[in-house]
């Protein structure tokens, strides 16, 4: 039995959806302050990491959590296949270029993760390079957390049918069909093997910059849970607002 089932995609029974909702928005403003503080310290850097399989929710999540937060606090990038020149260097090469400064928020919609996840599942790498992946994107997250990055890793925890669902809406929904991708129903059918590379990557790639794992088959839960994680965690940072400079 592998590690993410024993993880719900779903909200605990009898939570009410409404006043989560209403502790949602509270979260949201708080998150905001939390945003300017972090931004007026200069102190702290942040990296939100969401990961996820197809229809999962990475780019509603990031909607629903930063909703009302300074957009010049917060960068957001999404990481697509690589492209020729990116792949003429080391696969980190391109992350590396987006990591936050300091003050900031950045939140990479998949990450370099991607780049374990779909060349080991298709064969692109054999078990060397695996490895030897794990073992260098270990230490370039030691090198951010060295460096005053607190570093959010979430997994959006989506159960195979709500997935399935989810993909016929893009085909059959007008204000959805432009997510609509042929491909992502072809990777679909490969969700035991990305289940499997996930676990491993929650066991290898975990003990010193832990995974986050949300249930996500519900959107006003899964920001919920994110939003709370955030919060709480920033919270303990004790930021405060610099004081007015003599002279």
């Amino acid at each position: 039995m592998g590690i993410l089932s024993k993880y719900s995609t779903r909200s605990p029974k009898g939570l009410d959806k409404e006043v989560t909702k209403l502790k949602s928005a509270k979260l949201n403003t708080e998150l905001a302050e939390l945003q300017n503080v972090l931004y007026a310290e200069h102190k702290y850097k942040v990296l939100v990491v969401f990961q996820g399989m197809d229809g999962s929710g990475k780019d509603s999540v990031v909607k629903g959590v930063f909703r009302g937060v300074n957009p010049l606090g917060v960068r957001v990038k999404a990481f697509k296949s690589p492209t020729l020149e990116e792949n003429s260097y080391n696969f980190l090469w391109r992350i590396h270029k987006e990591i936050p400064a300091t003050g900031m928020i950045q939140v990479f919609n998949r990450s370099h993760y991607e780049d374990i996840l779909f060349p080991a599942v298709h064969k692109l790498i054999d078990e060397d390079d695996i490895k030897r992946r794990i073992d260098q994107i270990n230490s370039f997250e030691d090198v951010l957390t060295d460096d005053n990055t607190i570093v959010f890793k979430f997994y959006l925890h989506i159960s195979k049918e709500e997935q399935l669902e989810r993909l016929r809406e893009r085909i059959a929904m007008p204000e959805k069909k432009w997510k609509y991708d042929p491909s992502d129903l072809k990777e679909s059918r490969l969700w035991d093997l990305y289940m499997k590379m996930y676990e491993r990557i929650f066991t290898k790639c975990g003990p010193d910059h832990p995974w986050t794992i949300i249930p996500a088959d519900q959107n006003w839960y899964r920001d919920y849970m994110v939003l709370n994680t955030m919060v709480t965690t920033l919270k303990s940072l004790r930021m405060k607002y610099p004081k007015i400079k003599n002279g």
